[in-house]
């Protein structure tokens, strides 16, 4: 069967197919985004088992089809699901974050790479438990937004350039805005906030380690409103994630 080829991928989505099938959106290392027929995955005798879950990191064969491709096999590369479901707080994080990739791979086939490799890396910080799922989520959204081309500015006006920082936020405008291109309405998050969501684009983890808490829910605010403004729609999973950490004074926050 010289027609088959493999790749790596993420599963993004399941849909159900027929009585029995399943289509499965997959973001993969080479092929970009693909959607595929897993034959039988809905019995109990299926070949596949579990392997063709959301947050699942395969390695898969397909067959082409005339209108979508057959899994004809599957090798699990990182069960990263086993290390969220079980959580609501990671859950939820993982949810929105394999709706952002599906969302921001509208054009099937076309290779994006370095969208894989962060959606990948996020899931197995989560799967993990390594840090605060709301942090990660965050540093994931604000990489996939420079991604896209769309990420706010921070350190610099999103109008002129001129460097910052500058006290006024507005998602219309792009970003932080100098006083002379501040337009009405803007918001005045804190010099803490600003400095978080530098830190989460740059992966300064250190430096999001000593952040006020306040200043992550502001931080979260504005990247969910800067994201779903280019989106030009809400994402389902987002009003669900849970957004609960740690006060310095141990209570939850």
């Amino acid at each position: 069967m010289a027609n088959l080829y493999r790749d790596t991928g993420v599963v993004l989505r399941v849909q159900k197919l027929g009585e029995a099938d399943r289509i499965i959106t997959f973001l993969t290392q080479r092929h970009g985004k693909l959607r595929a027929v897993a034959k039988g995955v809905r019995k109990t005798t299926s070949k596949f088992g579990a392997r063709l879950e959301p947050f699942c990191h395969v390695d898969v064969q397909f067959h082409p089809g005339r209108s979508l491709d057959i899994i004809t096999q599957v090798q699990t590369l990182d069960a990263f699901g086993v290390g969220i479901v079980n959580d609501y707080q990671r859950y939820t994080a993982a949810c929105a974050i394999v709706e952002t990739a599906d969302r921001l791979t509208a054009e099937e086939g076309e290779p994006v790479l370095r969208l894989y490799m962060l959606v990948a890396g996020a899931l197995r910080a989560l799967s993990a438990a390594e840090r605060d799922p709301s942090l990660l989520l965050d540093a994931f959204l604000m990489r996939a937004m420079a991604f896209a081309g769309w990420a706010p500015a921070v350190n610099e006006c999103a109008k002129c350039g001129n460097p910052g920082p500058h006290r006024a936020f507005s998602v219309q405008a792009g970003g932080s805005c100098c006083p002379n291109c501040r337009p009405a309405g803007s918001a005045s998050p804190s010099q803490d906030t600003l400095t978080l969501l530098s830190a989460l684009l740059h992966g300064q983890w250190g430096v999001v380690d000593e952040i006020p808490h306040i200043a992550r829910r502001d931080a979260s605010g504005l990247v969910a409103a800067h994201l779903q403004w280019h989106l030009e729609r809400q994402l389902r999973s987002l009003p669900l994630v849970e957004r609960k950490a740690k006060a310095e004074d141990g209570t939850l926050g």
